[in-house]
């Protein structure tokens, strides 16, 4: 649910005069990284910090932002911890796949599972990011979601497809092909943690995505805002998500936060 523009959004201004590729090599680099994420999380699934309380608590990874060959790759973690609410309560609503705009509006405007077995599932999503102008992406993404016991739970969030939208909404809507468009936003995964304690939920989440590289000469202007940008993307993720799960456990009986 994380999404990460250049500054022509947040200016409105043509910086990204020609549409971007997304060559193999960006690609690959993104992959190759994604195995060694894959692979730390399967070993740390039960890391999650017992003593955090409090804010939302966001830092980079690998120094949140770097070059490959014609890209960029952002890595970000963020943890929260949500009073009274629990693993079950987490899961419903990562699950919660054809209503996720309840949770995420305005950057979630519509979703729905294309395929669903529970632990499994396909994902289709149309996302937005509005500043002065507003950019829309049509995406799928393969999840994996459930509970390891112990009270504590995952989910993966594995981009399939984005594409960025022209004129949407109107009789002229279209798609750009996939990978030849103004590259705000080419993959993105995100890795879901949480176990639940006494009092509540710890939630932890890395988000990975591929954007386009900076035009040359801009590097000064844009990369200070593209570097930032992916954490003000998680940390609404982790805050909308968090406002969810309060909602849900105001709601709960009174017999339940003793039980």
């Amino acid at each position: 649910m994380q999404l990460t523009l250049t500054l022509t959004i947040l200016l409105g201004v043509p910086v990204l005069s020609s549409a971007a590729h997304l060559n193999p090599t960006a690609e690959n680099a993104f992959e190759s990284y994604i195995q060694k994420v894959e692979a730390r999380l399967t070993r740390q699934r039960s890391s999650l910090d017992p003593e955090l309380r409090g804010d939302i608590r966001i830092e980079p990874v690998n120094g949140g932002t770097w070059e490959v060959n014609g890209g960029l790759l952002h890595h970000w973690r963020g943890a929260a911890f949500v009073p009274d609410a629990s693993t079950k309560d987490m899961l419903a609503v990562l699950r919660d796949y054809n209503h996720l705009s309840r949770y995420y509006a305005p950057e979630v405007v519509s979703s729905r599972a294309l395929t669903d077995s529970g632990e499994r599932a396909t994902l289709s999503m149309r996302f937005q990011k509005r500043q002065i102008v507003t950019v829309v992406l049509d995406a799928e993404f393969e999840t994996e979601s459930g509970l390891d016991g112990n009270n504590r739970g995952y989910s993966f969030s594995r981009s399939t497809h984005i594409w960025q939208i022209d004129q949407p909404g109107t009789a002229q809507e279209r798609r750009r092909e996939e990978g030849l468009d103004d590259g705000f936003l080419w993959r993105l995964n995100s890795y879901w943690s949480f176990a639940e304690s006494r009092d509540g939920l710890l939630m932890e989440c890395e988000a990975v995505s591929l954007t386009r590289d900076v035009p040359a000469g801009l590097g000064w202007l844009l990369r200070p805002v593209i570097k930032g940008l992916p954490r003000v993307s998680l940390e609404f993720t982790l805050t909308a998500t968090k406002n969810a799960l309060a909602a849900n456990a105001t709601r709960r009986p009174a017999h339940d936060h003793a039980n």
